[in-house]
């Protein structure tokens, strides 16, 4: 069964990953193709942000953090992590520093950004599991998130409903 899922990522750094992650076939977006929703509403104020954040979770059933080099940390990536937690969706991070951008570069790995969130006392990073996708150059570790992804966001459902 295809689920909807909710991505989170850093728009500035990782649109042009994340736009490639998207397009997989394997799970529903909450936009299906690239699409400039984050441009539009991110210069608003941060009750709209939310609202827009909100729109584009509903109906979904797992939220996919894409982790590139600038993710963790970062004010609205925090937020979505939250929102999706607090709402009952299945959470999973995939790292995307080795997909190139496009200008044809990869970055650095990312920090964990379920670190600092905590669960009854146990991290979030210990209940959330994140993977960081096989493959010795960008088309590879592509196709290891393509054949994936649809089982991580199952596994992440599943794990969502232990908690």
């Amino acid at each position: 069964m295809m689920r909807h899922c909710f991505y989170s990522f850093h728009y500035e750094a990782d649109n042009w990953r994340a736009a490639k992650i998207r397009s997989i076939g394997a799970i529903h977006g909450a936009r299906e193709a690239y699409d400039n929703g984050w441009e539009a509403v991110k210069n608003g104020s941060e009750q709209a942000i939310k609202n827009w954040i909100a729109a584009e979770m509903n109906g979904c059933s797992c939220a996919i953090v894409l982790i590139g080099s600038q993710t963790a940390g970062r004010k609205w990536i925090n937020y979505e992590i939250e929102q999706a937690w607090n709402k009952g969706m299945g959470l999973v991070g995939v790292y995307i520093h080795g997909i190139i951008d496009r200008n044809n570069q990869t970055s650095t790995v990312g920090s964990n950004p379920f670190n600092g969130f905590n669960v009854d006392n146990v991290p979030l990073s210990n209940i959330v599991r994140t993977y960081d996708p096989a493959g010795y150059d960008s088309a590879t570790r592509y196709a290891t998130i393509s054949q994936n992804l649809g089982r991580w966001v199952e596994e992440a459902i599943a794990i969502r409903k232990r908690y």
